[in-house]
């Protein structure tokens, strides 16, 4: 705790006087342009990885960046995305898998997760993932195929299928090497992102 209270002294110190007008700017405005679904690993930081200011992601963090399909119904990742698109209409969307992801290892080789099964119930949002993944084990695989599908979870929630429709809204799937900081894009054709 005393390195967090530290860093708090830090910022206040260095780093907020240096922005203190971007804050001030952001005390009264809100209009990210990016919704930024990643994982909770602590090792990956959206911030960080893309080079953004404050203000300019929405960040939504979930156990191995699942996006539940659309119900009836409200819950916090819904209830996120919906006033990313529907209320601060945010022109981008991305998910943003990662190499070494805890939830994705779990799943590929098949732990036991009888004792955590509040995660094994959240895990099952991945199945389509699974389905789609050939070979049993591969980790990277199973996390590319763990990005497409959340985006096609996403594209079910209506504020997200409305704003498709319009063209107001491109969705992108990202997946983040932490070894090397290289981010491979799922979504685009051409070489991987330079990090």
């Amino acid at each position: 705790m005393q390195d967090l209270t530290q860093g708090v002294a830090r910022f206040q110190r260095d780093v907020f006087p240096a922005k203190a007008e971007l804050f001030a700017h952001l005390a009264t405005h809100h209009t990210p342009h990016t919704l930024f679904i990643s994982c909770s690993d602590a090792r990956v930081v959206p911030e960080l990885i893309t080079g953004t200011e404050p203000g300019d992601l929405f960040v939504i963090r979930t156990a191995g960046n699942l996006v539940p399909a659309h119900t009836p119904g409200a819950d916090g990742v819904a209830a996120s995305i919906e006033y990313a698109v529907a209320a601060l209409g945010v022109q981008d969307i991305v998910v943003c898998g990662h190499s070494a992801c805890g939830a994705m290892t779990a799943l590929a080789e098949g732990h036991d997760l009888s004792g955590a099964p509040a995660v094994a119930t959240w895990l099952r949002h991945a199945d389509a993932a699974q389905a789609r993944t050939t070979a049993a084990g591969d980790v990277p695989a199973l996390v590319r195929q763990n990005v497409l599908a959340q985006l096609a979870n996403l594209a079910t929630h209506p504020s997200v299928a409305r704003a498709l429709a319009e063209r107001k809204v491109t969705l992108h799937g990202w997946v983040f090497d932490i070894a090397t900081g290289n981010v491979e894009n799922l979504t685009a054709a051409g070489p991987a992102l330079a990090a």
